[in-house]
């Protein structure tokens, strides 16, 4: 299945990356551990390997990463 949109955010409070997954109305969040200062190539890699876990394809370029 293909995710519509990929969003990966630092989450300050919980002190970890939020991966928000968006299919029509679904959205999933999913956490991770990756530090703050990980590399943008990282986090994508990161989100995809998140999105396979989950069922779900999309483009590295559809991820969208908010520091």
């Amino acid at each position: 299945m293909r995710a519509d949109r990929v969003e990966m955010s630092w989450d300050a409070a919980a002190s970890n990356w939020l991966v928000r997954i968006e299919t029509g109305e679904e959205v999933i969040r999913r956490r991770s551990k990756a530090p703050k200062n990980a590399e943008e190539s990282s986090l994508r890699a990161l989100a995809q390997k998140i999105l396979q876990d989950e069922g779900y394809e999309a483009d590295a370029s559809q991820i969208s990463i908010r520091h």
